[in-house]
């Protein structure tokens, strides 16, 4: 009998880093956290490593955090991989069916799905995801699993995503140099998909919007399969940028100003409502309006939203999404934010809950921490089929396929 096991998942991101241990129990396919710590993120700048000593210092003061709260020693984890250096492809992949009698087997699926990753990419980049959408047999298109059935030629659609190779070596080392040994890399918005989306949802259509610091990332979902991914270069941090430059003002004041006196609509503001800095830092002296404030917050939001519509047009998807935008990250905890995205993409707009995962640690509720729940999530669902989905459970079979290995074995070069 199957015994209850641990899953770490670890997000290095712009503004934190973040860590969270769950408990998995197969007899009732429940998870659950018991244990999450948050540290300051130094050395991460747009969701890269920029300075891998600080970056190391950092993951390992979670890591201590997180095994003194829950008193379990933390070997591994999933790791989250973001920064605009990742990007998604579309890629077609065809072979002859193996067996005399037609039959589709496993390793046809492998093949067929292996297949599809023979691109030309360049030397310092990386296939961090393969997701294979629908297969074709002998001209039929639509399948969703090919499994059992008959056929001469099997073709497959696949939704390849790609990393920087210099930026993903920084994430490792710095992961391993803490002494931790990374279990699979994951692109940050599908993990934060795992912990917030339904599969009803992503039947449906939806597009998850997380709202970092540092960047902002998509994933757009439709009949349960990834349809387009990317990650801006744009962020809540730079709506501090913007508040300092126009309050002339520190950047831990601008942060202050933001997380209090924030908002993401004008008209919710009174015009005469001020805002005294001197309280905020004894070191300033002049008062602003808080609608002044504001505009320069609807101001950079509307920028995101924009960059957020036209990627939805590239796949013609704009206005299109029954399921609607959902909102992670700490941006999402901007007042009236969820509003104003629906004003912009013209679709329903929520805020992501954990759906998928219990806890009673109050934090984890918090949006900010939906990347790095999911992440935990991650092995688990896809080792038990995807929440159900049989093409998910295919894919899993691909990932533990020998020829998967190759990236894991480079990963492990870095050991020392």
């Amino acid at each position: 009998m199957p015994k209850e096991h641990y899953i770490v998942g670890l997000d290095v991101g712009t503004y934190a880093v973040r860590a969270v241990q769950a408990k998995y129990n197969p007899e009732k396919n429940e998870f659950s956290v018991i244990g999450a710590s948050e540290v300051e993120s130094r050395g991460v700048r747009r969701g890269v490593i920029v300075d891998i000593e600080e970056a190391v210092s950092c993951i390992s003061k979670t890591l201590e955090r997180l095994e003194r709260m829950t008193g379990v020693p933390v070997s591994a984890a999933n790791v989250s991989v973001s920064g605009g250096h990742v990007s998604a492809l579309q890629s077609h992949g065809v072979i002859a069916v193996s067996r005399a009698d037609g039959e589709i087997s496993e390793a046809d699926v492998v093949r067929c799905i292996d297949a599809s990753q023979a691109i030309s990419i360049p030397q310092n980049r990386e296939v961090l995801h393969v997701f294979p959408k629908t297969f074709t047999l002998d001209g039929q298109t639509g399948i969703r699993d090919p499994l059992g059935m008959s056929g001469i030629r099997l073709e497959v659609d696949s939704v390849i995503v790609q990393a920087g190779l210099p930026f993903v070596k920084n994430l490792t080392k710095a992961v391993m140099q803490a002494g931790l040994e990374i279990e699979d890399l994951v692109l940050a918005p599908l993990g934060a998909s795992e912990a917030v989306l339904s599969k009803r949802q992503k039947d449906l259509g939806v597009c998850l919007v997380d709202l970092g610091a540092g960047t902002t990332s998509m994933a757009v979902f439709e009949e349960s399969d990834l349809v387009h991914t990317v990650v801006l270069p744009v962020g809540s941090q730079h709506i501090t940028n913007d508040i300092a430059i126009g309050l002339r003002c520190s950047i831990e004041t601008a942060e202050r100003v933001k997380l209090d006196y924030g908002h993401s609509d004008p008209k919710a503001i009174a015009r005469d409502e001020e805002i005294d800095l001197s309280k905020i830092d004894p070191g300033e002296e002049q008062n602003t309006t808080r609608n002044y404030v504001v505009e320069i917050i609807e101001a950079r939001l509307e920028e995101i939203f924009n960059m957020v519509n036209a990627e939805l047009k590239k796949i013609s998807r704009d206005g299109k999404l029954p399921a609607g935008i959902v909102l992670t990250g700490g941006g999402a905890n901007l007042p009236g934010v969820a509003d104003f995205a629906k004003k912009h993409l013209r679709l329903p707009v929520t805020i992501g809950k954990l759906q998928n995962i219990s806890t009673i640690i109050d934090r984890v509720q918090d949006p900010s921490f939906a990347t790095v729940s999911g992440l935990a999530l991650w092995g688990e669902e896809f080792g038990h089929g995807g929440g159900g989905d049989s093409l998910s459970s295919v894919l899993n079979k691909f990932l533990k396929h020998p020829k998967a290995e190759k990236v894991k074995s480079w990963f492990k070069s870095f050991l020392p």
